[in-house]
């Protein structure tokens, strides 16, 4: 063979072996890609959108539609100027925490029915879980202005003055909630958080008297209440500090006992406010923004704490 000949051929040999390097090369990179991609869609299923960043700088998400949340949207569509529908599929959205999404839901019922005070409370409800409490407290004083028999109106606006700070008034809506109370449970829930609002407002006296409509006759019927009795309880010195706080939840998935233990944990991190100890306070207060249940009460509370919103 010539020497032409053979570099002809050496070259011919030399383009095909670039041709199945670039193709090895190259089908390594995709299948690299496609794990990405496939690690980031199954970081991304594990929550939906964002919903709000909290005042320590922690983004906190929705968890994505389950099938309540289709249903009650192929409801809506079906029926779009249905409040009950409306409110149906806020309140599925809420459950997942799609909290933005349910402001919207409430919005879009309130451009055709401007006067009806369950979508300003249910509207009102999910501004305090995103942390728009000036907001919130504006709804909510709309929803008892429509409704002024509204227990839940007075409620959920005591709880946009107690996260604004403004306990006194925290304490007159919790208070004319409790006036409106045809049950124990919602004695024990409404005293709960007006006992709270009249320590915070340095109001001691007041709120010793306000435990006293808890008799132990008072009982729970919805249990997850139980924990708002036992924490009143606590209050009256029944019971211990170790008695009443309740064990972590078991796990992510755990959300009544999150949910317990961000409320009981919350109030004896206010109680240690109440006698001084702020850094035992702060101790129990980290452990509630540590958890999951970000809209949760005792989380907003504990979170508001620790970023200096409360006074």
């Amino acid at each position: 063979m010539s020497n032409a000949k053979h570099n002809l051929e050496w070259m011919r040999k030399l383009r095909a072996w670039v041709w199945v390097l670039v193709w090895v090369v190259g089908l390594t990179a995709l299948s690299g890609l496609t794990c990405l991609l496939q690690a980031q869609t199954g970081a991304g299923s594990a929550h939906g959108a964002l919903e709000v960043t909290s005042g320590l700088g922690h983004q906190l998400y929705a968890l994505p539609d389950d099938p309540s949340v289709i249903e009650a949207r192929k409801a809506l569509a079906a029926e779009p100027k249905n409040v009950e529908r409306v409110l149906a599929l806020s309140k599925a959205e809420a459950n997942r925490r799609q909290y933005r999404e349910a402001v919207a839901t409430s919005t879009r019922g309130l451009a055709f029915a401007p006067n009806n005070a369950d979508l300003y409370l249910e509207r009102g409800h999910r501004e305090l879980g995103l942390r728009e409490f000036s907001k919130a407290r504006s709804d909510l004083e709309q929803a008892t202005r429509i409704a002024p028999q509204m227990l839940d109106g007075y409620y959920h606006l005591g709880l946009s003055h107690y996260f604004l700070g403004e306990f006194d008034e925290a304490a007159a809506s919790f208070g004319k909630a409790r006036d409106l109370a045809k049950t124990d449970d919602s004695l024990i829930d409404c005293s709960n958080w007006l006992y709270v609002s009249l320590r915070r407002a340095g109001k001691e006296e007041e709120a010793a008297e306000a435990l006293k409509r808890i008799t132990p006759e008072v009982k729970n019927t919805e249990p997850h209440l139980f924990f708002y009795l036992r924490l009143l309880h606590f209050y009256q010195g029944k019971l211990s500090e170790g008695e009443v706080l309740p064990p972590p939840p078991a796990g992510p998935d755990d959300l009544e006992g999150e949910l317990a233990f961000d409320t009981v944990t919350y109030g004896v991190g206010n109680w240690r406010l109440y006698h001084g100890d702020r850094v035992g306070a702060t101790e129990l207060f980290r452990k509630v923004v540590g958890g999951e249940a970000w809209n949760s009460w005792g989380f907003i509370g504990s979170e508001r704490e620790l970023a200096g919103g409360g006074k």
